[in-house]
Order: C-alpha cells, then sequence, then structure tokens
C-alpha cells in the first residue's frame, strides 16, 4: 500500500480477490499486490481473503471483503477520460461484461455495483466552451446518449 498519497478502499461482501482480478484485467499499467487473509480476530472465516491490494491505471486500491452492511451508489464513481471512441469502446464493453448495467450520460455500473463514468476528454472541452449555444448543443446530445458516441457529440456541437 502506498504512504505517499491516497488508496482508495472498496468494500466487497466475498468478492475482493475476484474485484481485484478483474479491474487489472480492465486496465493497462495494472498489477495485483499483497493479499491479507482472516486469521481469526476479525469475523470472517479463518484463511478467507481479507483484503487485496492492487493497482489499476496506476492508481492504488484496496479491494476488503467487509460483509454485506454496505453496497457501492451512485454518489462516489471513477471517471475515464478517453482520447477516442475506440478508448470509450473498449473501458465500456468490459466494464459491463459479465453482469454490469448501462446507464446515462456514459455512466456505468460494473458486475460488483462499482458506477463508471466514461467519457471523451474531449467532451469537457465542448461544455466549457464559452459560447454558450456551442456548450449547450453538446450538453443536450451527451443527456440523450448511453454510451457516448464521440462523432456524434462532435456533430452537434458543430451545430450540425
Amino acid at each position: 500500500m502506498t504512504t505517499d498519497g491516497f488508496t482508495t478502499c472498496l468494500w466487497f461482501d466475498g468478492r475482493a480477490e475476484e474485484a481485484a482480478h478483474f479491474y487489472v484485467s480492465v486496465f493497462e499499467n495494472s498489477r495485483l499486490g499483497r493479499v491479507t487473509r482472516h486469521t481469526g480476530a476479525v469475523p470472517g472465516p479463518e484463511g478467507s481473503v481479507l483484503t487485496v491490494e492492487f493497482t489499476a491505471n496506476g492508481q492504488t486500491f484496496v479491494a476488503l471483503n467487509g460483509g454485506p452492511e454496505f453496497t457501492f451508489s451512485e454518489a462516489i464513481s471513477f471517471q475515464i477520460g478517453c482520447e477516442d471512441q475506440a478508448e470509450i469502446d473498449h473501458y465500456w464493453d468490459k466494464l459491463v461484461e459479465g453482469g454490469g448495467s448501462h446507464g446515462p450520460c456514459g455512466w456505468l455500473k460494473d458486475r460488483f455495483g462499482v458506477s463508471w463514468q466514461v467519457t471523451p476528454v474531449r467532451l469537457d472541452e465542448m461544455i466549457a466552451d464559452p459560447d454558450p449555444a456551442r456548450a449547450d448543443r453538446a450538453m443536450k446530445a451527451m443527456l440523450g446518449m448511453h454510451k457516448l458516441d464521440l462523432a456524434a457529440l462532435e456533430k452537434a456541437y458543430a451545430g450540425e
């Protein structure tokens, strides 16, 4: 675990190791780290996985098998800024694989219930445009989509 920044802890109900393997398979610059096991000092079957440290896309995470008390919600999500449609398609398809669900405006939930926003980096520039008509067209187009279509966003932004 890193001591020079933030580490995000994700709470799972018995699926921490599965989740860590999944995230490492989706993102480049990823690897599995240390696995700790229940020793009997905390609730859980002795020897079962308690935590899995992993890095996904260069960010440090800990997956914790904490039990059923807490679940994920859309109140927190991870944003993935994509350079092109191929990147959008890759992350969208991989993250919903195995039981995830599509949401509006580039949002999705993976099979573990974690929320993600898969968006083109270019969208931020469009909706921040000082020309309110251009920004509004891009925003309206985005609001009508599930997986974001960069070409369609560009067309709307240009007024085509």
